[in-house]
């Protein structure tokens, strides 16, 4: 593969996904990354603790500045805006929202963006026709939503005739370290109305006000504990749709943690929906200083997408895709996908010409690479609905294309609790990694409680510790089922 050398100017290089977005390139050695912002002192002390066979460099660069006079001083061959809040382009000192990316298309320089803001993602396809006559790419919103969940939904809708509901969550570790523009954004679109689709048409919804609880838990591996998600406005909504014709729904959704700040916020989201607040943007400093101090629990993040559809026999049909990210290589992945779009135009494979969302850009296989470096785990979920699941039989499950099956357990009436992988264990094992695989051990104790009303208090303390003894059993059997077959 040829390499081709390739200037990049990161606009908020120093800054919480700037900074990620270049250790990951900091390998590349046919890279030259600028890392600007408008501190020159924080740009030169960023690139000092900067390790790898890139080159690096220091630059003042302000957006609310002339834009085109430091795209010209710079001269790079591709121009990322990693600064933000997307949301407040244009709106929180009356500029034009899209300063920089008019300013790289009159210099000819490439442009792409962490833009999470669904407006602004929606309206880059206006400058389609003048990005294809210059001959460059302008590409927005290339991080997780919507790139890595466009992708899982072409996976996952494979072999479906008809896609009805999609649904999507981010649940990020409480140690993953947020930024002030992130805070912002969401700050600014809590309770306001965000546009999604509902009933196969557009409808309204408001930011962080609608809640849903899912359980992120890969087949055969200790979940997640079930998390509450909220409404956040995020591209996919707008841009997801056209891609699936005849989509009934949409739903995409944050889980933070800890909980109880989680539910401070929708408290006050609901505020702002019903006017007793006309925004919760002059309490960014505060929710900056919780997140960021007010912390706990364990250091795991995730991802879910869920779809829903119709095969060609008109069988209904429920897959899910889960991911789990330990330890600090979660708040890596929103900056995986411009890395690989970035090492692809270094290796000659530049996106092409012209002005859209980064929606199709990328495939699951252009994040394996990504993946394989860290400590992720990625499984594929296909299943039944309740309604023609069998008590008995066995139902065959793909794995990363390995064909396994599993023992049916009894149906749960509520989608949101995923069934586990069989291995070797009692049924007293089975039944409590099912209701772990829910995600609350307090699911766990009501549930011996619920069978041990007329027990004494001596026999009920031994159930539920013979419960939490099936845990342990399952965590062995995980682990030596893993060792055998890979996950």
């Amino acid at each position: 593969m040829t390499v081709t050398p390739v200037r990049v100017l990161i606009v908020g290089g120093y800054g919480v996904f700037g900074g990620r977005l270049a250790r990951l390139l900091a390998d590349l050695q046919s890279l030259t990354l600028v890392i600007a912002g408008r501190s020159q002192s924080k740009a030169l002390a960023f690139v000092d603790e900067l390790n790898g066979a890139a080159t690096f460099e220091a630059a003042r660069f302000d957006r609310d500045g002339d834009a085109a006079a430091g795209i010209a001083q710079l001269r790079p061959d591709i121009i990322i805006d990693a600064s933000g809040p997307f949301q407040d382009y244009g709106h929180d000192r009356g500029r034009d929202p899209y300063v920089i990316v008019k300013a790289a298309l009159d210099a000819g320089v490439n442009y792409l963006d962490f833009a999470d803001g669904s407006a602004f993602v929606d309206g880059i396809a206006q400058f389609d026709s003048a990005a294809k006559a210059a001959g460059i790419f302008i590409v927005s919103g290339v991080s997780s939503f919507p790139v890595l969940t466009a992708a899982v939904v072409r996976e996952l809708a494979n072999g479906l005739e008809h896609v009805d509901h999609i649904t999507g969550g981010i649940a990020p570790s409480p140690y993953a370290g947020v930024g002030e523009n992130v805070i912002r954004a969401v700050a600014g679109y809590a309770g306001k109305p965000v546009a999604l689709m509902r009933s196969g048409a557009p409808a309204t919804g408001y930011g962080l006000t609608e809640t849903r609880r899912l359980t992120i838990a890969p087949p055969g591996l200790l979940p997640l504990k079930s998390k509450l998600f909220s409404l956040v406005d995020v591209p996919d909504l707008r841009v997801l749709p056209p891609l699936w014709p005849g989509l009934s729904s949409i739903w995409m959704g944050a889980g933070p943690v800890p909980e109880i700040l989680h539910r401070g916020l929708i408290v006050l989201a609901t505020a702002v929906r019903f006017k007793l607040l006309p925004s919760l943007s002059r309490f960014s400093p505060l929710f900056l200083w919780a997140t960021n101090t007010l912390r706990w629990g364990e250091h795991r993040g995730g991802m879910i997408v869920r779809v829903e559809g119709r095969k060609p026999g008109g069988q209904h049909t429920v897959r899910t895709w889960h991911l789990i990210a330990e330890g600090d290589d979660g708040p890596l992945i929103p900056a995986m996908a411009l890395e690989a779009v970035v090492r692809k135009s270094a290796g000659g494979m530049p996106p092409a010409p012209g002005a859209r969302s980064a929606a199709k850009e990328l495939t699951l296989a252009d994040y394996a690479p990504a993946f394989a470096g860290g400590k992720f785990t990625r499984v594929f979920v296909k299943r039944m609905p309740p309604a023609v699941r069998s008590h008995s039989t066995k139902e065959s499950l793909g794995v990363h294309g390995v064909a396994c099956h599993r023992k049916s357990v009894r149906c749960m009436t509520s989608p949101r609790k995923e069934r586990l992988r069989a291995v070797p264990m009692s049924n007293a094992a089975r039944r409590c990694c099912r209701a772990f695989s829910a995600g609350s051990l307090d699911f766990l104790r009501r549930r011996v409680m619920f069978r041990s009303k007329s027990a004494s208090p001596l026999r009920m303390a031994w159930r539920l510790g013979g419960a939490h003894l099936a845990l342990d059993r399952f965590q062995v059997c995980n682990r030596r089922a893993r060792a055998a077959q890979p996950i």
